[in-house]
């Protein structure tokens, strides 16, 4: 059974306490009714009218200027209808919310001017790729209002799915739940000489998976308060794309899925209804070795997966995604953090899209061979670092190796070229995704276990379960500077936000 969660708990909290729990101001979202909401229409909550055609994010591939591709942006605040005929504040690029697929070739070099026109600072975050820091787009390059940032950098990565979203000091939650975030494809020849799918928006399609609570009135509000903090911002509806209830006209017998989990905290695992399988080809960094028959694919905030789904038969489909426990009780089993709100909707199974073919088709195959992989190596590598993700008393206290994120701070000095294992200890007891700035690792193992295949490729968020070790190896192979940082820290934004990230410098051997 399909269902959408209500929302429980009041919204209405204390300004002051708001602040001081989340470090997070709401200056510059004044518009949106953080407080003194009036009680729920459980009516408005629970309708969810009609079939949406699935929106699809523009498709810009910037300009070529002097050998570079140059992408012009802008950060402008708008509104959006997330209920019709209500419209709420929102954060978009080039658009009201969200912005388009900035596509881009390995090997090129690209240019980005963004003009940020808010009414307050913030910064755009390259999510998954190698550059220099001065271009990674963390919180010490801050777009102040009426500013330019114009970032340069080589592209460096395989061909894939990426992200560009906010990473404002404490404010990364609030301003990508406001629409701050949107896909990157970069292509390269050898996947293209694999001739996958790879038409975009027919037979190639992003996929932007996020909750938002939508109140009573039918606005959207970012609730704060000790439990957000906790568990992190989890809706009470679904939009893919900013499209609830999607539908998508097939037109070909295979559909290309370019999964992203964009929401703040909530996990999802993915699935097709009827329990029928999918073709896993991709992580984060890029296509897998091969292609893996699954039936389901778990995702934490910021992981991507891209899996091949056959329409062969003409039949619809519907994906769907259900949210996993991510906390544990204090003797390990469900309860105490588990389900705190009924808005939490852990284990519920929501609607994420439906599949309409045209006709049926003839099938085609998925080479068996996509992508030469080294081998994991672990004997390589010359030092071990570890990191310990820790929350605290009830979420009062996020840290890694216990000291919580200060801008002042260099955590770690890591030298370029050095093949290094990065171990991943959770003592806390609920599940985070571990997100490394500047790098595509390989999994190791998870206490000793052999990685799952989303995690035999290339990444750079993992997730590490409670009372869990999850060994990386990695290597930062250029862009030293001594003096300015990247980031590592829990992708689950609200704990970002109060402490859990730390910054480290890549520097000469």
């Amino acid at each position: 059974m399909i269902r959408t969660p209500r929302i429980t708990h009041a919204l209405s909290v204390d300004r002051r306490g708001l602040i001081k729990s989340a470090g997070f101001a709401a200056a510059g979202f004044a518009a949106f009714p953080l407080a003194g909401c009036k009680a729920q229409d459980a009516s408005m909550l629970d309708s969810t009218p009609g079939s949406n055609p699935l929106a699809i994010p523009p498709l810009q591939s910037g300009e070529i200027e002097q050998g570079t591709r140059v992408f012009r942006l802008s950060l402008t605040p708008g509104q959006k209808e997330f209920v019709p005929g209500v419209a709420s504040s929102t954060i978009g690029i080039d658009a009201p919310y969200l912005g388009p697929t900035l596509e881009m070739r390995r090997g090129e070099r690209v240019q980005f001017h963004i003009d940020n026109n808010l009414a307050e600072g913030a910064t755009v975050h390259w999510h998954g790729f190698e550059l220099p820091a001065a271009a990674d787009g963390g919180p010490h390059q801050l777009i102040r209002p009426g500013e330019r940032w114009s970032p340069s950098f080589e592209v460096r990565q395989r061909a894939s799915l990426y992200w560009y979203h906010s990473h404002l000091e404490r404010k990364a939650g609030p301003q990508v739940y406001a629409g701050l975030a949107a896909p990157i494809y970069v292509r390269d020849d050898e996947e293209e000489r694999l001739d996958l799918p790879s038409d975009y928006g027919v037979d190639d399609i992003p996929l932007i998976v996020q909750d938002r609570v939508i109140d009573g009135f039918g606005r959207l509000v970012y609730p704060l308060s000790m439990h957000t903090r906790m568990m992190g911002m989890r809706g009470n509806r679904i939009f893919v794309n900013g499209t609830e209830n999607a539908v998508f006209d097939a037109q070909t017998g295979q559909l290309r899925l370019r999964i992203l989990n964009g929401s703040n905290a909530r996990f999802y695992d993915f699935s097709l209804e009827g329990d029928r399988s999918m073709q896993l080809i991709a992580s984060d960094g890029g296509l897998l070795d091969r292609p893996h028959i699954v039936r389901s694919v778990r995702l934490a905030p910021g992981e991507r997966a891209q899996v091949i789904i056959d329409l062969s038969e003409g039949r619809p489909l519907r994906l769907l995604a259900s949210s996993p426990e991510i906390a544990m009780g204090m003797m390990g089993g469900r309860g105490m953090m588990g389900r705190g709100n009924s808005d939490d909707a852990s284990g519920d199974v929501f609607q994420i899209l439906d599949i309409r073919p045209a006709s049926s088709a003839q099938r085609i195959r998925v080479p068996t061979q996509l992508a030469s992989l080294a081998p994991t190596d672990p004997s390589s590598a010359v030092r071990t670092r570890r990191f310990v993700l820790d929350m605290g008393m009830m979420g009062g206290g996020m840290s890694i190796n216990g000291a919580a994120m200060d801008m002042n701070v260099i955590n770690e000095r890591v030298p370029v070229g050095q093949w290094e294992i990065w171990e991943i200890a959770n003592p806390s007891m609920m599940t985070h995704p571990f997100h490394i700035h500047n790098v595509q690792f390989r999994v190791i193992d998870r206490d000793g276990r052999a990685p799952p295949p989303l995690e035999t490729g290339l990444k750079d968020t993992v997730i590490v379960n409670p009372r869990e070790q999850v060994r990386l190896l990695l290597r930062f192979e250029e862009h030293t500077d001594p003096g300015l940082p990247y980031m590592y820290h829990c992708h689950i934004l609200e704990h970002e936000d109060a402490g859990m990230m730390g910054q480290f410098v890549v520097v000469q051997s």
